[in-house]
């Protein structure tokens, strides 16, 4: 496992490929791919997320907790489904709110790369998980490697936006520093808590107000039409 395709997140997180947690962890994969159990996303879109957004580039951090575990489904980027497949009921809250906040009428398709490519750093907790078995790879390693990339955001960048949604992502950024980011809450969009205060959270104004106060380029929170 490394980061080919990610040069400035490889050289901040080389020694994670080689510390213990990791070996352990890449033994556990291989051990499931051996067992013939189907683990999302494909391996080639383990570190998508680090992929298509630069460490340098980095100006918005939204948490997500595990892929998704259905056929087709995910890609690396968390709450971001491949075109083609349905849109999950998170994202449609998610939609909802862009359109409350921003007057964003939502799209046909749940494929979110070019939010990715504008500096929105879509990164899941856990990286992998096997098929229709959700949360199957939590407590392997993942989460101890997307600890090490919040804290390398957190020291390296400035004035970046933590969108943390649900109890489960605040606990993750506990260690981003207030001083030199923004760092908003809200409860997590899920059908199950989203009527109690991610409806109405703002959080996308106000991401786009901060960034330009900071003298950043907003984020065109519009996704195309068709999915590209």
């Amino acid at each position: 496992m490394v980061l080919e395709k990610a040069p400035d997140w490889q050289a901040a997180l080389q020694p994670e490929f080689e510390a213990p947690y990791m070996q352990n962890l890449k033994q556990f994969l291989r051990s499931e791919k051996d067992k013939q159990k189907v683990i999302y996303p494909h391996s080639a879109n383990w570190f998508h997320a680090l992929e298509t957004t630069p460490l340098n580039e980095v100006k918005v951090v939204i948490l997500g907790q595990d892929p998704y575990h259905q056929p087709g489904q995910a890609h690396g980027l968390c709450f971001s489904v491949q075109p083609g497949i349905k849109i999950p009921p998170s994202l449609m809250n998610i939609y909802k709110e862009l359109d409350s906040d921003l007057g964003i009428k939502p799209v046909n398709h749940g494929y979110l790369e070019s939010w990715a490519r504008q500096g929105v750093l879509l990164l899941n907790a856990v990286l992998t998980v096997e098929e229709s078995n959700a949360n199957s790879h939590q407590g392997k390693g993942w989460e101890q490697f997307t600890d090490k990339v919040i804290e390398t955001i957190n020291e390296q960048r400035n004035n970046v936006v933590f969108m943390l949604w649900g109890s489960y992502a605040q606990r993750k950024g506990s260690v981003i520093d207030p001083r030199k980011h923004l760092v908003l809450t809200a409860p997590h969009p899920s059908p199950l808590s989203a009527h109690r205060g991610f409806l109405g959270c703002r959080h996308f104004s106000q991401a786009n107000q901060y960034l330009e106060d900071h003298g950043q380029t907003p984020i065109n929170w519009q996704l195309p039409e068709t999915p590209t």
